[in-house]
């Protein structure tokens, strides 16, 4: 079978130890895990990290990446892949210490067949494409997460997005915006502030512009270049949801700020089975849809250079029925 696989890792040139193979051996079966034929499967900067060699070790190369999958199993159940794999009786499986994303412990999305544990498939809604549902699970799980479990966020309520044109930051924007909030967001340039505003953004800022008023959320993922601006734009008693620190992770912590304002500052990281499903029925009930370009299986490596070099906005996804 096809499959996009990481080979080797570099910090300098990540994509040397991508390799694209046609004869791959097809996934074994196992007790409890369930064959699945791809029909598509998406890009992630987590693959790139894989290849760089952040947070994946040497000894579990070599591995088929790709962190979402969609497609059909062998007795014709339509299926997408919750992403999260941990031990399920511990409820809330994020919290779980030995979690993985899928492509992290064992062989991803981006093959044309693969094998996961039985407890991480969820059915397609039938009006959601293989390519959209491939879209899903990491970005737009995580933003439901942090909006609506992390963070609280209710109709009517006030949210900046900071890095409004990312994966996270704008799923963020189109969840909140259907949920009734009212949605700043930045971003560094006007054709992203452009992508924002697509994507549901009432007001487009510059990173660093002063709101025209304090928020209730502040959605995160940008880290120390955004940090200062979300402690000075979200309102006394509101929250700071952060699951990302693309530009640094040590930003003063300004704790008087923090303790005087009575500010929450909660972390978050992926989605649970049920927060998962959740937010397939919100994308199925408010007709939203993940901004995505298709790619044909030998289009992976140009993919993750664009992906590399910040030249994508939405989802690149590999349809693997081309």
């Amino acid at each position: 079978m096809r499959a996009a696989v990481a080979v080797a890792q570099s910090a300098e040139d990540p994509l040397a130890g991508l390799a694209l193979v046609e004869d791959r051996p097809r996934p074994a079966p196992r007790p409890g895990w369930t064959r699945i034929r791809v029909h598509a499967a998406s890009l992630n900067p987590h693959d790139v990290w894989t290849l760089r060699g952040v947070g994946h070790p040497a000894e579990r190369i070599p591995i088929v990446l790709g962190c979402d999958a969609s497609g059909v199993t062998e007795d014709g159940r339509e299926v997408v892949v919750h992403p999260v794999s941990g031990d399920p009786s511990r409820g809330d499986v994020t919290l779980d210490p030995r979690r993985a994303i899928l492509s992290e412990t064992f062989d991803g999305g981006l093959a044309d067949e693969l094998i996961v544990p039985d407890e991480m498939l969820v059915d397609k809604p039938a009006e959601i494409s293989h390519v959209d549902a491939a879209a899903l699970g990491i970005v737009w799980g995580t933003a439901y997460r942090m909006l609506f479990t992390r963070a609280g966020l209710a109709p009517g309520d006030r949210v900046l997005v900071q890095g409004g044109a990312g994966g996270v930051g704008s799923a963020s924007i189109a969840l909140a915006r259907a949920a009734g909030a009212v949605v700043y967001a930045t971003a560094r340039t006007a054709e992203k502030r452009e992508f924002a505003a697509a994507q549901g953004a009432h007001v487009t800022l510059e990173p660093g512009a002063r709101l025209p008023e304090r928020v209730d959320v502040v959605i995160d993922t940008v880290g120390e270049a955004t940090w200062a601006h979300s402690m000075r734009s979200v309102r006394p008693g509101g929250v700071i949801a952060t699951c990302g620190a693309t530009t640094g992770g040590m930003p003063p912590a300004e704790l008087q700020r923090v303790f005087y304002q009575q500010l929450s500052i909660v972390g978050s990281t992926g989605c649970t089975l049920a927060e998962f499903e959740a937010m397939l029925r919100m994308v199925t009930a408010t007709g939203l849809r993940p901004a995505t370009e298709t790619l044909a299986f030998d289009e992976i490596p140009a993919g993750y250079a664009r992906l590399d070099a910040g030249d994508v906005r939405g989802k690149l996804v590999v349809d693997f029925t081309r």
